[in-house]
């Protein structure tokens, strides 16, 4: 069974999709990039701070079906240039632990949508 999640604390979706999906034990979350849930802005000045918000947002969803970054079993990163790879990766690791830490892959794109630097999704389980 599939239960839709939604929280305000989180981006609204920009389209045909949910923010995340429950089924059973298990959270799919749609990929998230740097708008800011309260003023519906991009923040794409700078890729750390674009990181950052992109995990708080994915902390929000998170959040709200009482789940931490520790429940995260798989990450997908996907990024507009590779060069980027370091930084956004700096800011990630702050979120796990390393000897912890989920599988992942990263990939680089031709382009994201609203043409972000990053995008984030995650896949977690209770």
């Amino acid at each position: 069974m599939k239960k839709i999640i939604t929280t305000t604390k989180a981006p609204a979706p920009i389209g045909p999709y949910n923010q995340a999906i429950m089924s059973g034990n298990t959270l799919y979350t749609s990929g998230q990039i740097a708008i800011n849930p309260a003023t519906g802005e991009l923040v794409i000045d700078e890729i750390k701070a674009e990181t950052e918000l992109v995990m708080q947002n994915l902390k929000a969803i998170l959040d709200k079906v009482d789940m931490t970054f520790e429940n995260v079993i798989k990450t997908t990163i996907f990024l507009s240039d590779m060069n980027n790879f370091s930084q956004v990766n700096e800011i990630y690791g702050n979120y796990f632990n390393e000897d912890t830490a989920p599988a992942r892959e990263t990939v680089a794109v031709a382009a994201l949508p609203k043409f972000v630097n990053v995008e984030i999704s995650v896949i977690a389980v209770k």
